[in-house]
């Protein structure tokens, strides 16, 4: 499914996901950063959330437990939304950009996305596949051009695209009443249930805590909430 191409990666710093969100097309919402996952600290965000984004490191043992839930959902089935918006990652680095589509093409209305790239390209490709989207994605010279100016404005210095990353962008959302997990490296959307949007940081937030239980070893994660009460 990968390519050989690879984008430099994005900083998950709520200012720049806030501006490159703006150059996207969103003309509401704006990223911050979710310091503690406790439901004192989630009540400082403000509400209403729209989308929470986990940075975190891959790993042997989360590649485990992804294949072993991937095989677990095949089995079983589950309800998948006919209008969430989902695509495959097939560029390296360019997690931070399927995570920033994933959760401004899901919240359009919230986010009152207006004509610009991700609106075209969401219509551009409403009726390929997951995987038919990511590698449109890769052929977009204006998404990659975006993402590539995106990445030279964090606080450290934007690496070079050919050094290997470990860290990884999923997005969360509301869609319908259930709680979608978007991972561009999965076989599938991961339905975690019915939340609601009032509901939905607290509900991320739980399931980013599991994550976490993965490997009590590594401190890396990152939460990010995209508010529009701002």
């Amino acid at each position: 499914m990968a390519s050989s191409a690879r984008w430099v990666p994005l900083e998950s710093n709520p200012e720049v996901l806030t501006k490159y969100s703006r150059k996207l097309g969103a003309t509401k919402g704006e990223w911050l950063d979710v310091f503690a996952l406790d439901e004192e600290s989630l009540e400082t965000i403000p509400q209403p959330v729209v989308s929470v984004i986990l940075l975190f490191p891959i790993s042997e043992q989360y590649d485990a437990f992804a294949k072993a839930q991937d095989a677990e959902l095949k089995e079983k089935g589950q309800q998948i939304s006919d209008d969430l918006f989902y695509m495959k990652q097939t560029v390296s680095n360019a997690c931070g950009t399927v995570g920033i589509f994933h959760a401004l093409a899901n919240s359009s209305s919230d986010v009152e996305l207006t004509d610009g790239i991700l609106k075209d390209f969401v219509a551009d490709t409403a009726f390929l596949s997951p995987l038919e989207r990511g590698q449109a994605l890769e052929k977009s010279d204006k998404v990659s051009e975006a993402h590539e100016a995106t990445a030279q404005e964090g606080q450290t210095a934007a690496p070079d695209p050919e050094e290997q990353f470990v860290t990884h962008f999923v997005t969360f959302v509301h869609k319908g009443g259930v709680l979608y997990e978007l991972d561009g490296r999965r076989e599938f959307p991961v339905n975690h249930g019915p939340t609601t949007p009032k509901s939905l940081l607290k509900d991320a937030a739980a399931i980013c805590k599991k994550r976490m239980e993965i490997d009590p070893t590594e401190y890396r994660f990152t939460v990010v909430a995209l508010t529009t009460a701002l």
